[in-house]
């Protein structure tokens, strides 16, 4: 499985203490997107607790004009009030969907925590229906609890 393959590469890139934090962070949405060929855009969205916003952080695709989301708006808002995965086979079919290019078919958003808080998420947008599975969502659990160690300084 194409997973397995890149878990190691994964830890290398986290567990660099030469490179900073971001970096590591636009590394890895640069090795997702590459390895995994349904991954079309990868980027990571921080919450903001005070003001209900997620801030755009590192990510790997098209740019986006969607840099700052609203919590409760699009799969991403939806996912910072629920703290629970979002799988969108198809998001012409979502009514509160936020579209970010017209070649996005499907999302997955993963919530990140640190120390059981939700401080943001991995959002995975890709060109293909409906190309995520449930080792896509076990998968990207994992990532972000290997992600989550870098905010426990």
């Amino acid at each position: 499985m194409i997973f397995d393959t890149i878990k190691p590469k994964i830890q290398t890139i986290l567990q660099n203490d030469l490179v900073l934090r971001t970096e590591k962070l636009q590394q890895l949405c640069d090795l997702l997107r590459h390895e995994i060929s349904y991954y079309n855009w990868v980027g990571f969205y921080f919450a903001n607790a005070e003001t209900k916003t997620l801030h755009l952080g590192p990510y790997a695709g098209e740019a986006t004009d969607h840099s700052v989301i609203p919590f409760g708006k699009g799969i991403c808002g939806q996912v910072a009030e629920s703290n629970q995965n979002f799988v969108v086979p198809d998001v012409q079919a979502q009514d509160n969907y936020i579209a970010c290019s017209f070649t996005v078919k499907s999302e997955i958003v993963i919530p990140l925590f640190v120390h059981g808080v939700n401080i943001g998420q991995i959002d995975i947008d890709s060109h293909v229906l409906d190309p995520f599975t449930e080792q896509d969502e076990r998968f990207l659990e994992w990532v972000n609890t290997e992600v989550a160690e870098l905010f426990n300084d």
